[in-house]
């Protein structure tokens, strides 16, 4: 960046504070974070942990900012939108978080078609090891792209899809997916346990094990059937194990488990955009 960005946040819950904190941590002073939250207690609060400035209100971020993040619950996110008044002189870069919501039904909301960046993060972003996915509107300029990629890039991996409902599939992958792997976890601990084990030992070995798993497949870049055989040996204890998976479907199972999410995916947005 050549200059200081002005960045606005509207709201001030997990997912802004992630980034915020982020933003704060990748950079050197190449941002200027304000936001508005309307619950004072805490907007005073992110103001002192992130030495931000407090905006007095929604609409004094779009008159200053060259970016607003729209950090609101999808079930708010229409009423926020519609009080919003847009200065021809200085149009932002929005971007929203807020899950199930189209490009287009914001657009509508603001009243003119702005450029508009929709971003999927996941709650791993809360931990900077967030992975987002990202979609923008055909009149963003590659700039408000790079700005929107760095703002988000700043909480974890950025991936960008080239067509929106390509986003009701990375809500169900990515959006709903740590808690995929949270379901296996409490699995994997409970057997554990009824095999024997304490319950401190049973849940560390299970979280240590879906780290190491993740970061191998990450850092060897292999895919991970690839490295499913390398430690899936003939006649052991894992190819036992596999074989009641495969007897029990479990990839359709996972399948269509996501594509159940998908759809819901779909099904809310079109219920929140009425």
């Amino acid at each position: 960046m050549t200059h200081t960005q002005h960045i606005g946040f509207i709201g001030g819950g997990n997912m802004a504070r992630s980034l915020i904190g982020g933003l704060q941590a990748s950079s050197a002073g190449e941002y200027l974070i304000s936001c508005y939250e309307p619950d004072p207690a805490r907007l005073a609060t992110l103001a002192h942990e992130f030495n931000i400035s407090p905006a007095l209100s929604n609409q004094a971020l779009v008159d200053t900012c060259a970016v607003v993040v729209l950090a609101v619950k999808p079930q708010v996110l229409k009423q926020v939108a519609q009080a919003l008044r847009v200065n021809n002189n200085k149009i932002p870069l929005f971007i929203t978080i807020a899950a199930g919501i189209r490009t287009t039904a914001l657009q509508r909301w603001l009243g003119a078609d702005y450029a508009v960046v929709r971003a999927m993060p996941n709650t791993p972003a809360l931990v900077r090891a967030g992975a987002t996915g990202m979609y923008a509107t055909n009149n963003a300029t590659a700039e408000q792209r790079q700005l929107a990629e760095s703002i988000l890039r700043a909480v974890g991996l950025t991936l960008w899809v080239n067509e929106e409902p390509q986003l009701d599939a990375v809500t169900a992958l990515s959006g709903s997916g740590p808690a995929y792997f949270f379901y296996l976890m409490e699995a994997i601990e409970k057997a554990g346990v009824r095999m024997g084990l304490p319950a401190e030992t049973a849940r560390l070995l299970t979280m240590e094990t879906a780290f190491g798993a993740a970061k191998l497949a990450l850092e060897i870049q292999e895919e991970p059937a690839v490295l499913r055989q390398r430690v899936t040996s003939p006649g052991g204890t894992t190819e036992r194990a596999i074989a009641v998976l495969n007897e029990n479907q479990m990839s359709a199972v996972v399948e269509r488990a996501l594509l159940a999410a998908r759809d819901r995916a779909v099904e809310l947005a079109e219920q929140l955009e009425k």
